[in-house]
């Protein structure tokens, strides 16, 4: 299986590697070859490459404390590094691995060695959720191949930074299945300081214990999750030198529009619904009301998925929340980065084992890529925002049959392929030997008799 995952991997950045060329411009000097777009034309655009120039990484410069003026709206706007903590000093560490490699070695362009080296951690990082994954599938190994060899891997595992955060929420899921509670907690609160997605798996987490009795549990995972964020941010937060740059990915996620990939930009563009606020927003203003509707509806899915859970036959598999909430956020939230469907593959994997509707979700999802860049390029050569939107509705459409198939197996358990031979979730960890202690009928809570706990699944 990991060298399915090392063989997928490599066709990603095989992808990618078209936009490594270089030319020689009239000073003679060699130059990333992204000339007329033909990193939209190529499909091989990645974040990585400008981020490199535009953080000042290149100068060795210290994110959250380096200040810079961006002129890109036409308005002078003061710009700090935009992640995450864990995920800008990550930037900063293969900045400074570059340095050392061009002293070592040498190169005609530097962010091509800062490309390469991200690139390789990046490709560890991924194979580390692989591995994890296939513990958590030890009686359905073949169930990984689908994380190992997807679509989405191919095309974005090297888009943007987001298989370390993938890899820190699956081996939290594997510390849980192990009944390491705390372990579970320090690894979703370093996922949450380099995207803060692995923080609402907690949610997964508490709905199993609920209906377990095991809340002691819960609390101390979420204790050890909070108290890893706070200690990882702290530093950065507290120091007059970096405190105004470590409130810009706040202060980005507030004040930016919706997304191109977004429902509400699809409903923008293709309807006469002009959206909730008109922009340009004033300077340190976003589009408030898009925020609070956009917070709102996902808050009302998770209250959705919480009832759906509790009010289960037998309690859902961990991982089945997990997808849920995760999907609920990204197609509720105003931005959706291609690279975010990255989250969901291990988590659409383990919710739901049936290869035609899930290989069917990664094609689509994929496929947006395409005409997304195209799109991007503009001009002549580009294309129109339609047939990119057309392609974002279909993946939205594959993600909520996906759901609504979770949704079918958590209140028709027999029907779920891993809940076979009355073997529980292997997610479980401390709920395993815990019996249903009660569910909802309608919205009464109604005490259970305590039968015998399901037999544990085998983690490997």
């Amino acid at each position: 299986m990991m060298v399915i995952a090392v063989l997928a991997l490599g066709l990603a950045f095989g992808a990618k590697a078209p936009c490594l060329g270089t030319y020689v411009d009239g000073a003679g000097v060699a130059q990333l070859d992204w000339r007329e777009g033909s990193q939209y034309k190529r499909f091989c655009y990645s974040d990585t490459v400008p981020l490199y120039s535009y953080n000042h990484l290149a100068e060795g410069a210290l994110p959250y404390a380096t200040r810079w003026v961006d002129l890109g709206s036409g308005k002078p706007k003061a710009r700090y590094m935009e992640y995450p903590v864990l995920t800008g000093l990550f930037m900063y560490l293969n900045a400074h691995l570059t340095l050392v490699w061009l002293d070592a070695v040498g190169a005609e362009v530097p962010v091509i060695a800062y490309f390469d080296i991200t690139a390789v951690l990046l490709a560890l990082a991924w194979l580390a959720a692989v591995w994890a994954s296939l513990r958590l599938t030890a009686r359905r190994p073949w169930d990984a191949l689908l994380i190992a060899a997807s679509p989405l891997v191919v095309v974005h595992a090297f888009t943007n930074f987001d298989t370390l955060a993938v890899a820190a929420a699956v081996l939290a899921l594997l510390a849980w299945a192990r009944r390491r509670p705390v372990l579970a907690g320090v690894l979703l609160g370093i996922g949450g300081a380099l995207k803060l997605f692995p923080l609402l798996l907690l949610g997964a987490l508490l709905i199993p214990c609920l209906r377990a009795g095991r809340m002691s549990e819960f609390w101390t995972t979420t204790a050890a999750t909070v108290t890893t964020w706070v200690a990882v941010n702290a530093p950065i937060a507290l120091l007059p030198e970096t405190k105004a740059g470590w409130g810009e990915f706040f202060r980005l996620n507030t004040t930016r529009d919706m997304d191109p990939d977004s429902i509400y930009y699809v409903l923008r563009t293709l309807t006469p619904w002009p959206g909730f606020d008109t922009p340009p927003f004033p300077p340190g203003e976003g589009p408030e009301v898009l925020n609070t509707v956009s917070l709102l509806l996902f808050l009302a899915v998770c209250l959705v998925i919480a009832y759906v859970g509790l009010s289960a036959p037998v309690r859902p598999r961990v991982a089945q929340l997990g997808f849920l909430i995760i999907a609920a956020f990204l197609l509720t939230n105003k931005v959706w980065s291609p690279q975010y469907s990255l989250w969901l593959v291990p988590l659409a994997v383990l919710a739901l084992p049936r290869w035609k509707p899930l290989l069917a979700w990664m094609l689509v999802d994929a496929a947006v890529w395409f005409p997304r860049m195209l799109y991007f390029m503009g001009g002549p050569d580009g294309l129109p925002a339609e047939p990119f939107l057309y392609t974002v509705i279909a993946r939205d459409l594959a993600l909520l049959l996906l759901c609504a198939l979770v949704v079918r197996e958590i209140h028709r358990p027999e029907r779920d392929r891993v809940r076979v031979d009355g073997v529980g979730d292997p997610i479980a960890g401390v709920t395993a030997d815990e019996p249903d202690r009660w569910r909802l009928r309608g919205f009464r809570v109604v005490p259970l008799a305590r039968p015998a706990p399901e037999e544990p699944a085998h983690v490997g």
